[in-house]
């Protein structure tokens, strides 16, 4: 069977409404050979996600329509692995004590890309070895910072690292922390790496049938367009962090994959 996340617009419900559309859910999924694994419910700005195995679109959205009527508006197709590397879980969580369900996580995220600037010509000067050793300097220093921050790795890309957070100022903080971690690195070490960062946030399902499609997009495109030691960020970052000492406009750029010029901002940062 397929594994699915849909996608519900539920403006005005509390979590404990959705806890219980969830339970009536898992009460007769049996009838139509359906497993819903778990849900994240985003309070304000009022949507639920669901993970749910079944043969089909179709009938994930029958039980849906049967145990309270509440269809999802989108429907997509995706990967466990991939749903656990963005988001952290496949299964309900534990309910905290004394409460009756777990604490809802929104299912929001923002994704940052690190990329290493030159990293061919550094190949084609220092050899395949020498090369290797200063990527793997490269993981150390952002999967320090991940862990320090709370943020997930998603996927090494060969010359950067994917990532994932549940809180926006915290993948600003993590941005930070690591070009500060390479500013330190380059000030004890003869070969100096230079890096570049772009990140986004959204919703795990959007205008796109790929999990957080154009969030990872526009977050990969940022990191493309940044020079070297630069962070950049997209609009919808500066929207919810709010960083406005940190945060600088620049002109808007059209960025591939993008049919309108996209608005970004630099985030200002001191080696320390």
């Amino acid at each position: 069977m397929a594994i699915f996340l849909d996608r519900h617009d539920m403006k005005g419900v509390t979590a404990a409404e959705i806890a219980d559309a969830h339970r009536k859910d898992l009460e007769i999924q049996d009838q139509y050979g359906v497993k819903f694994l778990t849900y994240w419910f985003d309070e304000q700005r009022g949507t639920t996600f669901c993970l749910v195995e079944a043969p089909d679109k179709h009938t994930a959205q029958c039980v849906h329509r049967e145990a309270h009527g509440h269809v999802a508006g989108e429907v997509v197709e995706v990967a466990l692995s991939a749903v656990e590397a963005f988001l952290g879980r496949i299964h309900d969580p534990e309910p905290l004590m004394g409460q009756s369900h777990a604490s809802l996580d929104s299912g929001h995220r923002a994704i940052m890309f690190t990329d290493i600037v030159g990293s061919t010509r550094m190949t084609e000067r220092l050899g395949d070895r020498m090369a290797t050793e200063m990527v793997r300097a490269h993981d150390s220093i952002v999967r320090r910072c991940l862990t320090a921050s709370g943020g997930r790795e998603v996927k090494h890309t060969g010359d950067g690292i994917m990532a994932s957070f549940a809180a926006t100022a915290e993948a600003i903080d993590c941005a930070i922390t690591v070009q500060r971690g390479f500013a330190r690195y380059n000030r004890g070490n003869a070969e100096p790496l230079h890096i570049r960062i772009g990140l986004d946030c959204g919703e795990p399902v959007e205008d796109s049938n790929d999990l957080f499609g154009s969030t990872v997009q526009l977050a990969a495109r940022l990191c493309s367009a940044a020079s070297r030691d630069q962070i950049l960020v997209s609009a919808n970052i500066h929207r919810e962090c709010g960083c406005q000492d940190i945060l600088e406009p620049l002109k808007p750029r059209r960025l591939k994959g993008f049919s309108q010029a996209v608005q970004s901002f630099q985030c200002a940062w001191s080696a320390g």
